[in-house]
C-alpha cells in the first residue's frame, strides 16, 4: 500500500484525482438515471438503450483523431477546462428539461449526442494529459489510479443513483449528478503551470493526423493493443446496453437492484485497476492477451448465469481482467510512444476503444432485441476471446516465440523464445533502475530509439544480443 498511492504526492495530480473523482460520480449517477429513463420512456426496448448508447460514442468516432492533434498542438489543461466546461453546459440544460416533466426519448439523444461531442474532445486530451502530471517513473501508477478512480465512481455513481431513484426521483439524480459534473473545470483551474512535466517540441502546429497514423502503423508493439482493444471494446465493452436490459426484463429487477450489478462488476474493475497501480515498466504483450483470454471466458459465463446472484458474483472476475486488460494496453500504449506523437497516438487508442462502440452498443441493443439479452452478453464475451486467440498466434508468429505445453509429471505450460534457445547473454546493467526493462529487452524496439519511450537514449545490449 505504500506504493499504490505514492502519484497523489504531486499537487497537480492529486486536484485532478479529486476532480475526475467528483465529476465521475455524477457522470454514472447520470447514466444510471438516463438507462433507466430510456427504458422507461421506450417501453422497455433494449434497441433504444443501445441507440443511446450509440449516439453517446459517434462523435468519439469522428472527433476523437481531431481531438489527438488538438493535444499535441495546443496546451491541454486550457482544452480540458473547455471541455468540462461544455459538458457541464449540456448536463444542465438536459437536467432541467427532466426537471420540468416534459422529457421524451428524442430529448435523450440529444442529450446523449452533445455529451459525447464533449466527451470527444476532453477524453484524449485527459489521456495523454497525466504524462504531463507526473515524471515517467510514475506514468504506470498514475495511469492505474486514474482507472481506480473511475471504477470507485463506477461503483459509488450508480449505487447512490439506485438509491436516490428509490427515495426521491429520477429528476432529483439528474439535478444531483449535474452539480458533481462541474468539478474538473476548478481543480484544472487550481493547477500550477510551471510544475506540469512539459516537452518541449518544435514544430508543434504542423502535427498531422496522418503523421500520428504512420507512426503506429510501423510499430508492431502498438499495433497488437490497439488492434485487440479494437475488437473487444466495440463487441465485449457494451455493459452499459446489456446489464441495465438485463436486470430489467431477464431478472425483473428495479432500479436500486440494477445498480447492484453495475456495482458488482465496478468492484472487480477497481480491483483490477489497484493491481496495476504497482507496475513500473511497460507490460509485455503476453500480460495483455492473457487478461483479454480471461475476460472473454468469464463475460461468457455471465451471459450463462442463471440467475441474478449468480451473475453479480460473476461480474467481480469479469470487471477484474476488463480493467486489467484496458490498463495493460494503455501502458504498453503509452509508455512506447514518443512524446510529440502521444496525443495523437492516445487518440487512436480512444478511437478503437470507444469510437467503436456505436457500432457495438447498435449491434448489441438489435442481438438482445431479437435472440435475448442474457445471449448478446456470452456471444461478445466469445467474440472477446477469439480475438484475444488471434492476438495470440499474431504476436508468436512475429516473434519466434513457441508455446510448450507439458502434461508430467504435472502440467505446466511455457514460453519458448528464440534468444532462449542458445546461450543467454548477461542481462544489461542499467544506470538508472526506474528505466523499463520490458522496453530494453522487447524485440520490437530494436531499432527504435530509446527516446521514443520517454528514455534517455543510450547504448545497451538486450537478452537477444542486438544493441540497441
Amino acid at each position: 500500500m505504500g506504493t499504490t498511492f505514492r502519484s497523489l504526492g504531486v499537487p497537480n495530480y492529486r486536484l485532478f484525482t479529486i476532480g475526475q473523482l467528483v465529476k465521475l460520480v455524477g457522470v454514472w449517477m447520470m447514466f444510471t438515471a438516463q438507462d433507466w429513463l430510456v427504458l422507461e420512456l421506450s417501453g422497455d426496448s433494449p434497441a433504444a438503450l443501445g441507440m443511446v448508447t450509440a449516439l453517446q460514442f459517434v462523435p468519439v468516432m469522428v472527433l476523437t483523431l481531431w481531438s489527438g492533434r488538438l493535444a499535441d498542438r495546443y496546451d491541454k489543461r486550457k482544452l480540458l477546462i473547455g471541455a468540462n466546461a461544455a459538458f457541464a453546459l449540456f448536463a444542465i440544460i438536459f437536467a432541467i428539461i427532466v426537471a420540468a416533466g416534459v422529457v421524451e426519448l428524442w430529448h435523450v439523444f440529444v442529450s446523449a449526442l452533445f455529451l459525447g461531442i464533449a466527451n470527444a474532445v476532453e477524453t484524449p486530451v485527459r489521456q495523454s494529459f497525466v504524462s504531463e502530471l507526473v515524471e515517467l517513473h510514475l506514468l504506470p501508477n498514475a495511469l492505474a489510479l486514474s482507472a481506480a478512480t473511475f471504477n470507485v465512481a463506477r461503483i459509488s455513481g450508480p449505487a447512490l443513483a439506485g438509491v436516490l431513484l428509490a427515495l426521491l426521483n429520477t429528476p432529483a439524480v439528474f439535478l444531483i449528478s449535474t452539480v458533481l459534473a462541474i468539478a474538473p473545470v476548478f481543480t484544472y483551474v487550481r493547477m500550477r503551470p510551471a510544475d506540469l512535466y512539459r516537452t518541449e517540441r518544435k514544430n508543434r502546429g504542423n502535427a498531422k493526423v496522418i503523421d500520428g497514423l504512420r507512426y503506429v502503423g510501423k510499430r508492431r508493439d502498438l499495433l497488437l493493443p490497439i488492434c485487440m482493444m479494437a475488437v473487444i471494446g466495440m463487441i465485449g465493452f457494451n455493459f452499459p446496453v446489456t446489464l441495465a436490459a438485463l436486470a430489467k426484463i431477464d431478472f425483473n429487477a428495479g432500479p436500486s437492484t440494477f445498480g447492484l450489478l453495475t456495482t458488482a462488476l465496478a468492484i472487480g474493475s477497481l480491483g483490477g485497476a489497484l493491481a496495476g497501480t504497482r507496475r513500473s515498466s511497460r507490460p509485455g504483450p503476453y500480460l495483455i492477451i492473457g487478461a483479454a483470454l480471461l475476460f472473454g471466458l468469464f463475460e461468457i459465463a455471465v451471459g450463462f448465469a442463471p440467475n441474478f446472484v449468480v451473475a453479480a458474483l460473476l461480474l467481480v472476475p469479469t470487471g477484474f481482467f476488463s480493467i486489467y486488460l484496458a490498463q495493460g494496453c494503455n501502458h504498453r500504449v503509452q509508455m512506447g510512444v514518443a512524446p510529440e506523437f502521444r496525443g495523437r497516438v492516445m487518440a487512436l487508442y480512444v478511437l478503437v476503444f470507444l469510437g467503436t462502440t456505436p457500432i457495438g452498443a447498435s449491434l448489441s441493443g438489435w442481438w438482445g432485441e431479437h435472440f435475448g439479452v442474457s445471449s448478446s452478453i456470452w456471444a461478445a464475451g466469445l467474440v472477446s476471446f477469439l480475438a484475444a486467440i488471434g492476438a495470440l498466434i499474431w504476436e508468436l508468429k512475429a516473434s519466434g516465440d513457441r508455446i510448450r505445453v507439458r502434461l508430467r509429471p504435472r502440467p505446466r505450460v511455457s514460453l519458448i523464445s528464440p534468444a532462449s534457445a542458445g546461450p543467454v547473454p548477461a542481462a544489461p546493467v542499467l544506470a538508472d533502475p526506474d528505466l523499463s526493462a520490458a522496453v530494453l529487452t522487447d524485440p520490437v524496439l530494436a531499432d527504435v530509439p530509446l527516446s521514443a519511450a520517454g528514455i534517455p537514449r543510450m547504448r545497451v545490449t538486450d537478452r537477444t544480443g542486438v544493441k540497441v
